[in-house]
């Protein structure tokens, strides 16, 4: 029988939830007054239904585990949330149930982060990029759904989209799944690669680790000659691809450091291999990760 939660447990879990919708609600009013609910609600309820997603297999499943701790960052240096983490008591021994507590979070999250992000679109505008300000990455995904809103594809020469609150709210939580969904470790994709290829997923998180850096460094010399054939100097064109390398590398380490903490990419996960049903559900999360692959997450304005 699963154990209940406690009056006080309800109230911490209740506190750090509240804590993050401050925290979120802030660091958009910091960077754009009178937009905070939209981008605090939005990011919120994507994140919460990513949970809970997590939280209903699990209970369905009998796997005992807490309810989601978000946790608050600083408003002036983020976007005032690092996510949520869920504790279990243990490792999930059953192929078929780490799939779909694995998979559950991410197709919950994006249930919701894709229409509240269409909805953005529509509320947005488009006007020239301001000298200042950011470009946000195009995944495939989220360019088709630029092309549907507006017509044409963006960024184009001179113009993009001035996101709504909103629709930047619905990017970042397409973001969230993607590096989520990233087929390494204990990450939610590492779960679902562990449940569908057993103990040969050990192997490819070692080789997708060394990969992660490669790529980074892929991305910061492409945005570096871009910058160097816009004019910049060795400098400015350095400074430039720096933004395409730090994403990469930033994950590289965090999933370092969470592999020497558990001693191991992922725990051994037994039971039967994942029913046809699942397999197939299993190349269609990978589907969906290159669909909101972004591999530039922002850049400044050239």
């Amino acid at each position: 029988m699963l154990a209940v939660h406690t009056r006080r447990e309800l109230l911490i879990h209740a506190g750090l939830f509240l804590a993050c919708c401050v925290t979120t609600w802030w660091a958009a009013e910091i960077n754009a007054a009178g937009s905070g609910v939209y981008f605090a609600g939005t990011l919120m309820g994507i994140l919460a239904f990513h949970e809970a997603g997590h939280y209903v297999t699990s209970r369905y499943h009998k796997v005992e585990v807490s309810l989601p701790y978000f946790i608050p960052l600083p408003p002036v240096v983020s976007l005032g949330t690092l996510g949520a983490v869920i504790k279990m008591d243990k490792p999930i021994s059953d192929r078929n149930q780490l799939f779909d507590v694995g998979a559950s979070g991410p197709i919950a999250g994006l249930l919701l982060a894709i229409p509240l992000l269409v909805i953005g679109l529509t509320l947005s505008e488009l006007g020239p990029p301001t000298p200042e300000g950011a470009i946000e990455g195009n995944s495939i995904l989220y360019a088709l759904l630029k092309y549907a809103v507006f017509g044409q594809w963006l960024p184009g020469e001179n113009i993009d989209v001035q996101m709504h609150p909103m629709a930047f709210a619905g990017w970042v939580g397409l973001l969230i799944t993607q590096i989520n969904l990233m087929p390494i470790g204990q990450l939610d994709g590492g779960h679902v690669a562990r449940a569908a290829l057993g103990d040969r997923h050990e192997k490819l998180s070692e080789r997708l680790h060394v990969v992660l850096p490669i790529i980074g460094l892929t991305a910061g010399g492409v945005m570096f000659a871009i910058a160097r054939d816009a004019g910049k100097d060795i400098t400015d064109a350095l400074s430039y691809a720096k933004f395409g390398v730090i994403p990469w590398f930033t994950w590289t380490l965090l999933i370092a450091l969470m592999r020497r903490q558990a001693g191991e990419y992922h725990p051994p996960v037994g039971g039967d291999p994942l029913d046809p049903g699942r397999r197939r559900r299993a190349i269609g999360m990978l589907i969906v990760f290159c669909l909101i692959a972004t591999p530039v997450p922002f850049r400044p304005v050239l």
